[in-house]
């Protein structure tokens, strides 16, 4: 698995990326992904899946609108139906986005703009395609998104505020959400932090995004959160 060090800089160096390159993903990078994929599996219950040289679930007019393009690589993101999914698929799905950014990839979070239909990625009665992370090597790096302040998505009832939670906030603020709308805020109390989503589509799978970034970003782990 990428080191903390390295997931803590692709937070900073990630970004959304729709349009690739025809080349192939390197047989160490496909290794290093399904590693990656099954440790993720394993801990959490999910049945995400690489999709690799794999056109069809991007090739339809839906994606051209989107300006998707030559997308043929992707990781299905694939769940038990029921509550928790959305929000379970962000938050481990974000590490993988983050692995592949440290393996020198790019990548896009997609919840509309392809067909569950075409996929060949095995899904079990009880379960369903959340979403797909598009991934590849980009025509371009992307680029960053506009970011709210701080105190507009955060606050503490501890002052000084520490540091730790100051850089946890920088680090979710820069994670995706949808439609960039960034409706989270994220409250320290005590010696922990409660986390919610304030609205807006797909809101609890940004939660999830949202609260991996902080982690890794703070330097803590899932016990932090209320």
């Amino acid at each position: 698995m990428i080191n903390q060090q390295a997931l803590a800089a692709a937070i900073s160096e990630r970004h959304s990326v729709r349009q690739f390159t025809d080349k192939p993903l390197e047989s160490q990078t496909i290794e290093a992904l399904q590693e990656a994929i099954a440790a993720v599996n394993r801990e959490s219950g999910l049945s995400f899946q690489l999709m690799t040289d794999e056109p069809n679930a991007f090739n339809y007019f839906v994606a051209r609108y989107g300006s998707f393009r030559n997308v043929r690589n992707y990781i299905a993101c694939v769940g038990p139906e029921g509550p928790g999914l959305q929000e379970a698929v962000g938050y481990w799905g974000q590490l993988l986005v983050l692995t592949a950014q440290a393996l020198g990839l790019n990548s896009c979070w997609v919840a509309l703009s392809f067909r569950r239909r075409k996929t060949p990625a095995v899904v079990e009665k009880g379960q369903k395609i959340a979403c797909t992370i598009a991934l590849g090597y980009g025509e371009n790096p992307g680029k960053g998104h506009k970011v709210k302040a701080a105190s507009q998505v955060s606050a503490s009832d501890v002052q000084p505020t520490p540091s730790w939670f100051e850089e946890g906030v920088r680090g979710a603020l820069l994670a995706p959400t949808a439609v960039n709308q960034q409706k989270l805020l994220l409250a320290l109390k005590g010696d922990r932090v409660e986390a919610k989503a304030t609205g807006g589509a797909y809101c609890e799978m940004d939660l999830g995004i949202v609260k991996r970034n902080f982690e890794i970003a703070s330097g803590k782990d899932h016990a932090i959160w209320l």
